[in-house]
């Protein structure tokens, strides 16, 4: 049976219903109570009658009648216990239907972290929600509220040669001032870049073609989503091997920048996959940053795996930090103690981005914001993440794009790491090169 919110009582008599204002806000497909739910919203100015509507998952065999006599209140939530006519996949979808014609549905590609939610309600693209809220006004990144303009400058500009990468290239990380780490995600390329007046290039010498990378056995083609330089050393993200398209493999990688050869085997090798969501082989890891221990415990860091304040000496030989990784399918972020030597691994912490999808994570130390990047799926959104006072990692604020920055397919998101004048240079990188360029500046303000 349905379960109704106290908003979804009223009954204002039979209504003449415009179809549109009733959509789907909200899926729970993992872990629900009692079970698997999509709930309504009616965005309308008048109650909406839906009994009779149907609704269904990918397979049209599954259905959800909802009863004769519902409606939802103007602005009322009405949330569906699809448990037990079907249950919800990690890849499904939820669609709602009025006599026989669709009206609204979403579709994913894995479970939530938390839950499928429109931000705003009713109107906003499907995001991951920070909690659910079954019933009820969904929990979105900036506490629900709209995202706010781009914080700094609203023109960007493009910040490569015409066509110097090609397609693939995909996550970004600064080296200091003078370098930026990139790395292409078929084949699995190492760049380091330099300045050209405004724009960036490839180092000469060895550098000149980027260097390949490989698996810590010499073998492999490891698709580089993500990429960040620590003290420990330059940390890849990846998804799979290009070599085994068809197979999810969630590694992070470590590599030795400093080594003279041209194509670079991993130092360091973490195979996540056991540990994290089941995704799709090319819905993986996008994302990696880190975390200075000292900005952690200066902050009051929780470890949900000791359900204490995080202690570094928990974890021996994890090196001075965290490592933060995104997922591409649900969004979610996990925060790991890497083990230096040999591939073990802790994971301390999980968060939600607020996104359907993490493409690239950031951390500026000056702020002590987590950036998270979602790409066109998020219309190029950007959430901050910061430490609460219960220590979890929270969602804080979301971020349109800038204005003068195209819907485009960017996955590399990088800040650069001080100021010049009031402004910090900020790098996209789009792994689709549309228009002959893959990197893009644009400045927050400091």
């Amino acid at each position: 049976m349905a379960v109704l919110s106290v908003a979804t009582l009223t009954w204002a008599g039979p209504t003449a219903l415009a179809a549109s204002t009733v959509r789907i806000n909200e899926v729970e497909s993992s872990g629900g109570t009692p079970g698997d739910w999509v709930e309504l919203v009616n965005t309308g100015a008048t109650a909406a009658a839906v009994g009779g509507w149907v609704v269904k998952d990918d397979d049209n065999s599954h259905t959800f009648t909802i009863p004769s006599g519902t409606t939802i209140a103007a602005g009322g939530h009405l949330a569906l216990d699809v448990d037990p006519s079907f249950g919800l996949g990690s890849a499904d979808s939820a669609r709602l239907f009025q006599g026989g014609t669709l009206q609204d549905s979403y579709s994913w590609t894995s479970h939530a972290s938390t839950t499928y939610g429109r931000c705003a309600d009713g109107t906003g693209s499907f995001t991951t929600t920070t909690a659910p809220t079954k019933g009820a006004a969904n929990a979105c990144p900036g506490g629900g509220t709209p995202e706010s303009p781009w914080p700094g400058p609203a023109t960007t500009t493009t910040a490569d040669g015409s066509n110097v990468f090609g397609t693939n290239l995909s996550g970004l990380s600064y080296g200091g001032t003078s370098v930026v780490w990139a790395v292409k995600n078929g084949p699995g390329t190492l760049y380091r870049l330099v300045p050209n007046g405004s724009t960036w290039q490839p180092d000469t010498g060895a550098w000149a073609s980027g260097k390949a990378l490989r698996y810590a056995n010499g073998s492999g083609d490891p698709d580089a989503e993500g990429v960040v330089a620590t003290p420990d050393g330059l940390f890849v993200s990846t998804e799979r091997d290009n070599n085994v398209s068809g197979t999810s493999a969630l590694k992070v990688l470590r590599y030795d920048p400093a080594s003279t050869a041209t194509t670079l085997n991993a130092t360091g090798e973490w195979n996540l996959t056991a540990d994290l969501p089941s995704v799709a082989a090319n819905s993986g890891l996008e994302a990696i940053s880190w975390i200075p221990d000292s900005y952690l415990t200066a902050h009051g860091f929780r470890d949900q795996h000791t359900g204490a304040a995080y202690t570094p000496a928990s974890y021996p030989n994890h090196g001075t930090g965290l490592y933060v990784v995104g997922l591409e399918a649900g969004g979610g972020v996990y925060v790991y103690a890497l083990t230096q030597s040999g591939g073990g691994y802790t994971r301390v912490a999980t968060a939600a981005s607020g996104f359907a999808g993490v493409m690239d994570l950031e951390f500026d130390p000056a702020t002590g914001h987590l950036w998270a990047a979602c790409d066109d799926t998020c219309q190029g959104r950007t959430a901050t993440l910061d430490i609460s006072a219960a220590g979890a990692l929270t969602a804080t604020q979301v971020y349109a794009r800038p204005t003068g920055l195209p819907d485009y397919n960017n996955e590399g998101f990088a800040i650069a790491p001080t100021c010049v004048g009031s402004l910090k240079t900020v790098l996209w990188a789009d792994d689709s090169n549309d228009g002959g360029h893959a990197l893009r500046a644009g400045s927050l303000s400091c």
